[in-house]
């Protein structure tokens, strides 16, 4: 029988030992800091300073629990490391001179996967950084929605929704980088056609601090449509029944709005000859 093919995202922990798995005897070496040079297709670009150092002062007292993974590069003695960013710098400021690694080879398009799958799993990427790291899949490597959606495990509308980020105005996706407005925020804005409109609506939003559901809103009253009104609710059914009994005997629809004191009668007419025949029923 033909083993399915499993997506990386599933098969993570067998190529980053942690966890309750220890790590294979001989699996892992410690290798100079020095001598590992970041990943290129390293997806996130925004690491905060409080969660690194945080983190270095953990590895001060506990040591790198969780290897990192590194691959060789052209460089005899030198490697590129494949996942384990936070962990390198957070190392660094620690003032470690080594740390520990599992060497794996790995090509480019591998290294671009294992480091988006790492930080979608341990430390959620920004929507812009994954867009984008979906998109270097896409582009560069040929993968199809579907094919990225089954590496990293979520459903491919999930990815399409995502790469849309990227259909943003640099003055949207600024302001979603550095936490000004939600996510939320920035899929309400794509309601609009051009980049300049969406950079004129985000003004509004910031000005105005508007929530998700406000800024979706905005962008329909932006774009022509009228805002959504609640339906009314529908009347009693009795006052249906009297309605119904109304219209059958003056043959045109009536309205009757039913108060705690009294009420409203509306008797509708489209021609003079419907209000002449309605008087002759009434007055007879």
């Amino acid at each position: 029988m033909t083993r399915k093919r499993r997506g990386l995202g599933k098969g993570l922990d067998a190529l980053i030992p942690g966890g309750d798995s220890p790590p294979p005897p001989g699996g892992v070496t410690r290798i100079p800091i020095a001598d590992i040079t970041p990943n290129p297709q390293q997806p996130r670009t925004r690491f905060d300073p409080q969660q690194l150092a945080e983190l270095a002062d953990s590895i001060r007292e506990h040591g790198i629990l969780q290897p990192l993974i590194v691959t060789p590069d052209e460089r005899p003695g030198k490697y590129t490391l494949i996942a384990g960013e936070r962990r390198l710098q957070a190392a660094r400021q620690a003032g470690l001179d080594s740390v520990p690694a599992v060497i794996r080879s790995a090509g480019e398009q591998e290294r671009l996967e294992l480091a988006l799958i790492e930080n979608l799993q341990r430390t959620d990427l920004s929507p812009l950084e994954a867009a984008e790291a979906y998109r270097q899949l896409a582009e560069d490597f040929g993968l199809t929605q579907n094919d990225i959606a089954r590496r990293v495990g979520k459903s491919r509308v999930a990815i399409a929704n995502t790469l849309r980020l990227l259909k943003l105005s640099p003055q949207v996706r600024q302001a979603l980088a550095e936490g000004r407005i939600r996510e939320g925020h920035a899929r309400a804005l794509l309601g609009l056609p051009t980049p300049q409109a969406q950079s004129a609506a985000l003004q509004t939003v910031l000005a105005k601090d508007l929530s998700v559901r406000q800024t979706e809103e905005l962008v329909r009253k932006l774009g022509g449509q009228k805002p959504q009104r609640p339906p009314k609710p529908a009347p009693p059914p009795e006052i249906q029944a009297l309605e119904t009994q109304l219209r059958d005997s003056l043959g045109t629809k009536v309205t009757l709005k039913h108060k705690r004191k009294g009420g409203t009668l509306t008797i509708h007419y489209y021609s003079e000859e419907e209000l002449n025949a309605i008087i002759e029923r009434l007055v007879g």
